[in-house]
C-alpha cells in the first residue's frame, strides 16, 4: 500500500486521507466488518419475522421485516455510489450512521418478536 502520510492535497498540513477510489487495508477490513455483522442480523431479523412467535407469521412482523429490507436497499444503493466515487468521501460518515440505525432497528425488531419483556 502507499504511504498516505506524505500527501498534502494542496493543504499546508499533511493529510493522510486516501483519494477517491483508494482505500487503506484497515478501511477495508472496518467496512467488511460492519457490512457482515450489519448484514447477519439483518438476515436474522427477516427469519425470525416468519418463524417467531408462531409459524404463520404476524402481519405486522412481516411488515417490520420489509421495511428493514427496504432501509438495507438505500444503503446499498448509497455504498454501490459511494463506491464509484460519485459521493464524497464525508458520506461515509452517513452511511455508518444508517448501518447504525440498521443495527438498532433489528435489535429492537428482534426483541418484538421474541417477546422480551413481557
Amino acid at each position: 500500500m502507499d504511504d498516505f502520510t506524505t500527501r498534502t492535497y494542496g493543504t499546508s498540513a499533511l493529510d493522510n486521507r486516501p483519494l477517491f477510489g483508494e482505500t487503506s487495508a484497515r478501511d477495508r477490513i472496518i467496512n467488511l466488518i460492519v457490512g457482515g455483522l450489519t448484514s447477519l442480523l439483518v438476515i436474522v431479523t427477516i427469519i425470525s419475522s416468519f418463524v417467531f412467535p408462531n409459524v404463520p407469521p404476524k402481519p405486522v412482523n412481516v411488515f417490520l421485516a420489509i421495511c428493514i429490507v427496504m432501509i438495507c436497499a438505500s444503503v446499498i444503493i448509497l455504498i454501490f455510489w459511494y463506491r464509484q466515487g460519485d459521493l464524497e468521501p464525508k458520506f461515509r460518515n452517513l452511511i455508518y450512521f444508517i448501518l447504525f440505525s440498521i443495527v438498532m432497528l433489528c435489535l429492537c425488531a428482534n426483541l418484538y418478536f421474541h417477546d422480551v419483556g413481557k
